[in-house]
């Protein structure tokens, strides 16, 4: 079920809602609904959830005890849960290369094995991860009630498409989270936008990036190539924001605050500035449990550019399990290490329309990797735009896979009308009006709208 969807938008969701409100059990409403919400995609994969569940929230229990045994504890319930996480997302890939390997040698074939990934199951393995070594650093206590952990870990907005929300955010609301008239117009308020986002505007574009990136490469032509790329690099953005946004929405409705997970991420001046404001929940996760561990930029130069490159590589095989996921990966790891060495400060000494060209062409090259079907299928692609194709403008004009509604999408329009809702103002010392009483302050998380 997605958020977009008719069953979820014009009946779980209403009756989510009345049943929330209306019933003093919240934590419980949440969590059989999240089930249900999880269950109604991929029904066969509820033990496996529930499974994740059970493990972080007894190794949570299990490495808070007093002894020495706190840091083996740790790293037996990081290794399960990297465990599952290989198993159903990455162990199809590695027998596949394997076998590829192993004909080349002359041997024999290993039989393929087709494991089906679970919904979600990047999302919630990191979430386990980063709840389990923050009870080791002591940064948050854990958890002794298995319903509320339960809750936590399969609360149905940030369950399948993030953004990553760690148990220290929302700890201090499981218990006590009073909701407002002003949360929750608020949080519909954010919805309906990361809804507007998605179905305006990421499906508006999605049949022109999809087109054109099924076309063979004979059929492609430099116009045909740079609309495909620039319609999914709108697609996608306007789709996980969109997705974020209706997340952070309903959290609001529900009495919790997510993080941010975009702030205008085109806007960007380089690819280190990109990263502070793409999917910011995964590059604070990969910067607080993987980059500082592995020495962060404590050690030197070269392992910094070494821990960079190994980081990103990392970022975009948790992407998807396949080569031109890792070449993404590889390629934004490469523009880090080179504003390191010192292209940042000659961009910072660039004009300023130049340093956002430059941005937006390693961004859309980039994306060209992340969307393409292979290593090789990218390079033809990226040869087409560069002006090296082979399809014929008159065969494949423009117009026919570029609709009208793909073209007004593209234009990006960011009305300055439209603001994130900040919180109340304080009440005026008379009164706001005869009658009416002052409008609390809500103690809400104000995120800002996060146009390109």
């Amino acid at each position: 079920m997605v958020f977009s969807s008719i069953p979820f938008l014009f009946y779980f969701l209403p009756l989510f809602f009345a049943l929330c409100y209306a019933l003093p059990c919240r934590n419980v409403v949440i969590l059989l609904a999240s089930l249900l919400f999880y269950a109604w995609g991929e029904p066969r994969y509820v033990p496996l959830l529930i499974a994740y569940i059970l493990i972080n929230w007894t190794f949570g229990l299990l490495i808070a005890r007093p002894g020495r045994c706190s840091g083996a504890f740790l790293a037996t319930g990081v290794a399960i849960n990297t465990g599952l996480l290989l198993w159903f997302k990455y162990l199809t890939f590695v027998l596949t290369q394997l076998s590829i390997l192993s004909t080349a040698l002359g041997l024999p074939a290993i039989p393929a094995v087709d494991v089906a990934l679970p919904l979600g199951i990047s999302f919630f393995t990191f979430q386990g991860i980063s709840y389990l070594v923050d009870i080791h650093r002591g940064t948050v206590v854990p958890q002794r009630s298995l319903l509320k952990f339960a809750m936590y870990k399969a609360m149905f907005p940030q369950l399948v498409a993030g953004p990553i929300v760690r148990y220290a955010r929302i700890a201090r609301h499981i218990d006590v989270r009073p909701i407002s008239a002003w949360r929750v117009r608020t949080g519909m308020l954010m919805f309906l936008f990361g809804l507007a986002q998605k179905v305006l505007i990421a499906d508006s574009v999605a049949g022109t990036a999809d087109t054109v990136f099924a076309l063979p490469p004979s059929e492609l032509t430099a116009a045909t190539a740079w609309a495909g790329a620039l319609c999914y690099t709108i697609q996608i953005f306007f789709d996980f924001a969109g997705y974020s946004n209706m997340a952070i929405g309903l959290g609001h409705m529900m009495g919790f605050s997510f993080p941010a997970n975009f702030n205008r991420p085109y806007t960007a001046q380089s690819v280190t500035e990109f990263w502070r404001r793409w999917h910011i929940t995964l590059s604070n996760w990969f910067r607080d449990y993987l980059y500082i561990p592995l020495g962060g930029n404590r050690r030197g130069s070269p392992r910094t550019y070494l821990n960079l490159a190994a980081v990103f590589l990392l970022c975009g095989l948790w992407h998807g399990a396949a080569w031109n996921f890792a070449a993404w990966g590889a390629w934004q790891g490469a523009f880090l290490v080179l504003e390191r060495l010192g292209l940042a400060i000659l961009l910072t000494r660039a004009w300023r329309p130049f340093r956002h060209l430059y941005l937006l062409l390693a961004v859309v090259f980039g994306w060209v990797l992340f969307r393409a079907g292979g290593i090789g299928h990218a390079i033809d692609y990226m040869a087409a735009m560069l002006g090296f194709a082979a399809g014929d403008p008159v065969l494949t004009p423009l117009g026919s896979i570029l609709p009208a509604s793909g073209l007004t999408a593209l234009r990006w329009p960011a009305p300055r009308s439209v603001r994130s809702p900040g919180p109340p103002s304080a009440p005026c010392a008379t009164g706001c009006a005869v009658g009416s009483p002052p409008r609390p302050r809500s103690p809400i998380t104000w995120p800002a709208l996060p146009w390109p």
